[in-house]
């Protein structure tokens, strides 16, 4: 016999109402992630169709669902400078190593101050949190690195600001709510070392952990072009992003100082360049995403999990 045969009369009208009203519920969270997700996809979309459209239809309001006087000029223009070639192969290896670097530097820290056995363990973690809140400033740490023979070399990219507290703070809390204490008891009766559990137990069983922190500090050093402008002089040194914001600022500057139909066509090119530039900065990082999107959703879940 079905669940309505079976159920006291008065009961089928209550079952009835809730599966409606769930069907209800239902169709309004749909209707409400469907406008979250228009608004927070549409920006993006409409940088898009812009970089293909002429700027004076974009300034008029005039581009909304498709471009509107296709060119490809803003994106000529941009690739015609030979140190964009040199910008995106400095941002490659800054943001290789120095992702690399963070994993290391970040994990290790944070499987440290996951170790109840940590002797200091809480007065450790109070320093690192300490510094989420003060620090030197930018002139005692350029002077810092000065100093340490840092300023003006790749390290300099790379090796300062790799430590990251709430990344390791993540990573902690990940070790301590998924990786089982008895792991290490079993592993400790089998005669393995501090080194060899970290390496060959904790790291395969942090896939995710270290997916979703390695996809932040990737991003973190891709769109990163203020170390650049404070700590670099050589422009064969310099990342993608600085290297775009200096032609930017350099055709709008020629746009403003000239006069006449010169000034018209820099204007009109200052203009297409705004968008393409967003476009070829953010195209490459935003490829990665895919690779690491089945570790992202568990890695910071379980990685913002309070103990």
């Amino acid at each position: 016999m079905g669940v309505l045969e079976t159920a006291p009369k008065g009961n089928v009208g209550k079952i009835k109402k809730n599966r409606s009203s769930d069907t209800i519920m239902e169709v309004v969270m749909y209707v409400i992630s469907a406008i979250f997700l228009v608004i927070l996809i549409y920006p993006l979309y409409f940088i898009v169709i812009a970089s293909f459209s002429d700027p004076s239809a974009v300034a008029g309001g005039q581009v909304w669902l498709f471009p509107k006087g296709f060119t490809l000029d803003g994106y000529k223009e941009l690739l015609r400078h030979e140190n964009i070639w040199i910008g995106y192969w400095n941002t490659i290896l800054y943001t290789a190593v120095g992702t690399a670097i963070g994993l290391v530097v970040n994990i290790s820290a944070a499987y440290a101050l996951s170790r109840k056995d940590l002797v200091g363990r809480k007065y450790i973690s109070l320093f690192f949190i300490f510094t989420m809140f003060f620090n030197g400033g930018l002139i005692p740490t350029f002077l810092t690195i000065r100093d340490f023979h840092l300023y003006d070399t790749f390290l300099v990219m790379v090796l300062p600001f790799a430590v990251g507290v709430f990344n390791i703070i993540v990573a902690r809390t990940f070790f301590q709510t998924s990786i089982p204490g008895d792991l290490w008891e079993a592993a400790q009766i089998d005669g393995c070392g501090n080194l060899r559990y970290f390496a060959q137990i904790v790291l395969p069983l942090s896939k995710a952990i270290i997916a979703v922190l390695g996809l932040w500090i990737a991003v973190g050093y891709w769109n990163s072009y203020f170390n650049a402008l404070i700590y670099l002089k050589n422009p064969n040194m310099y990342p993608l992003q600085l290297i775009l914001r200096n032609i930017l600022i350099t055709n709008q500057m020629q746009s403003g100082m000239g006069t006449g139909e010169a000034a018209q066509i820099a204007l009109r090119l200052a203009n297409m360049m705004r968008y393409s530039v967003i476009i070829v900065a953010t195209v490459p990082i935003m490829c990665v995403y895919p690779f690491v999107q089945k570790y992202f959703n568990q890695g910071v879940m379980i990685g913002a999990v309070k103990e």
